[in-house]
């Protein structure tokens, strides 16, 4: 079955840099925002890389994302996907970017996980880094290995 995103990119004309996922899970799905699974564990490094306080309704996380200059978003629109695995998307479709990249000055882009740089690639050619992916199901990396990498993105003025 095809299911298409459901929510809107979070961005303004001062974001500087984007952030993809791939596509949103189930409990994101259900939540209406990003990064929704509570034991994935984005929010908590936005909060330890910039200092801040829990992050704990949606608009606490989109006031955040816009007060540091970040956009965020996916990389996919709609794609036939079992639960919230990323390794069954098929027959996905891309989301357009240039709703971002027109209206604001991103100067770098971050995917987050190998699945999401993957189709980042594939459909488009603007540079992007890979970071490794938040998702409890990458559960080898540790929070603090997650920090270190992460941490690039806090210096990127």
């Amino acid at each position: 079955m095809k299911i298409t995103h459901p929510f809107e990119p979070i961005y303004d004309e001062h974001s500087r840099i984007l952030i993809l996922g791939s596509f949103p899970s189930v409990r994101s799905r259900t939540d209406g925002f990003y990064y929704g699974h509570p034991q994935n564990r984005f929010w908590r490094l936005m909060e330890e890389l910039y200092g801040m306080d829990v992050l704990q309704t949606t608009e606490e996380k989109k006031n955040f994302l816009l007060k540091n200059g970040i956009a965020l978003w996916d990389v996919i629109a709609s794609c036939e996907i079992e639960n919230s695995s990323d390794s069954s998307i098929r027959n996905a479709v891309p989301n357009d970017l240039n709703r971002i990249l027109k209206h604001a000055n991103i100067r770098y882009i971050y995917t987050n996980g190998k699945t999401a740089d993957k189709l980042y690639r594939k459909y488009f050619e603007r540079e992007s880094v890979c970071l490794p992916s938040t998702s409890p199901a990458n559960a080898g990396w540790t929070f603090e290995k997650l920090i270190k990498a992460w941490g690039k993105i806090y210096f990127m003025e």
